[in-house]
């Protein structure tokens, strides 16, 4: 209660900096350079430095439209019909055969939406909350999601700068003295921020000691199908997790990157459990805590991506717009690297850990971005 006129209910609230990739996003938009290069937010881009409607989800979305569309509510666990297509999607379709009654899942908005989601199931289901091992470097807003559900949080060392390569020495460390029953955060593909990756072999070794060691695993999968190609290939280790290992896993399903719906916020959760009975309480406790969240959450979105996953005919055209979408940003990658090997104020934005989106590499500025960065270098050396 405020106690006189110039007191607030808000006196302790204390000013907190924008986030850093939005606001990187926000001084390009401003900047009148007609050299300015956005390599900041993880957005994809075409050849001309555009957003990208993918030729699937333009088809899906005019197949609903000329169907006709109402803006009636979605169940409080979203679209079944995208629930079941994003399982089976993840999983594959032998291993959802087998685990399908023993899986829970929940619409969720977009990746974000599903880390906060399986975090508020992860609280509700213990005395108190596990602590959760986030690795260094990764995606800034983890910390942030479980930091702000009460969740202890620990780094641990992922990326080797000196060898440029997955510090697996301080992998297994973590895995080995960590807390049993603790929750460890797994990029399923294309590690944000290094791109690093576990091989297959890795990935088996880390599946085994943390199975040894009773360790939930939580797969952020913001990039599955973006990062190869391949969605079966970028979906390796999750399936290697539930089917093979038979564990118990958590995985956040983001359709922003991979169809490009950024702005509808198209995500799932997906819990695999060991028992019909588990699936089924926690699928009941995650209706219950979206109601509380969000009530219902958006339908148009999920409608396109349900529209794709559900047609053969869409699919396929779906798995071919991934392959241009990742061969674009190898070979942007590829062309960044030579052009940096040629070159011994300039408008490239990108983000203080050096995690650039190739996305925003195209023909006409990766030249120019690569002469900024090498002269930048040259200079602090």
């Amino acid at each position: 209660m405020t106690t006189s006129s110039n007191s607030s209910w808000f006196d302790q609230a204390r000013f907190i900096p924008p986030d850093a990739i939005f606001a990187l996003t926000a001084q390009y938009l401003a900047d009148t350079c007609p050299q300015k290069v956005n390599l900041g937010q993880g957005t994809y881009r075409d050849a001309h430095g555009h957003p990208w409607v993918l030729p699937s989800v333009n088809k899906a979305r005019e197949t609903l439209l000329a169907r006709g569309l109402n803006h009636e509510y979605l169940p409080i666990l979203g679209l079944a019909d995208f629930r079941e297509a994003t399982a089976k999607l993840v999983l594959g379709s032998d291993l959802f055969t087998v685990q399908r009654s023993r899986v829970a899942t929940c619409q969720s908005l977009s990746g974000t939406g599903s880390l906060h989601l399986a975090g508020l199931l992860l609280r509700a289901c213990h005395d108190r909350p596990p602590k959760v091992y986030i690795p260094s470097p990764t995606w800034s807003n983890h910390h942030q999601v479980f930091g702000s559900l009460g969740f202890p949080c620990d780094s641990f060392k992922y990326y080797d700068h000196e060898t440029r390569d997955l510090d697996l020495q301080s992998y297994f460390a973590m895995l080995d003295q960590a807390e049993p029953n603790s929750v460890v955060i797994l990029h399923a593909c294309a590690h944000n921020p290094t791109g690093c990756d576990p091989s297959k072999e890795q990935w088996r070794e880390i599946a085994r000691r943390m199975k040894e060691r009773q360790l939930f695993p939580l797969f952020d999968a913001a990039y599955l199908g973006f990062n190869s190609g391949n969605l079966d290939e970028d979906a390796y280790p999750i399936r290697l997790f539930i089917g093979e290992m038979g564990m118990e896993a958590g995985v956040c399903v983001s359709f922003a990157k991979n169809m490009g719906l950024y702005g509808e916020r198209v995500g799932c959760f997906l819990l695999a459990t060991n028992t019909t009975e588990t699936a089924t309480n926690t699928q009941s406790m995650l209706e219950m805590l979206q109601r509380s969240e969000v009530s219902n959450p958006p339908g148009f979105g999920a409608k396109i991506a349900s529209r794709v996953l559900g047609s053969d005919e869409l699919k396929q055209m779906w798995y071919a717009d991934m392959v241009t979408m990742s061969d674009r940003i190898r070979s942007m990658r590829t062309a960044l690297y030579n052009h940096l090997n040629t070159f011994e104020q300039y408008h490239v934005y990108m983000a203080d850990n050096s995690r650039i989106s190739i996305a925003g590499l195209n023909e006409g500025n990766v030249e120019y971005v690569a002469r900024s960065i090498a002269e930048v270098l040259r200079a602090e050396s």
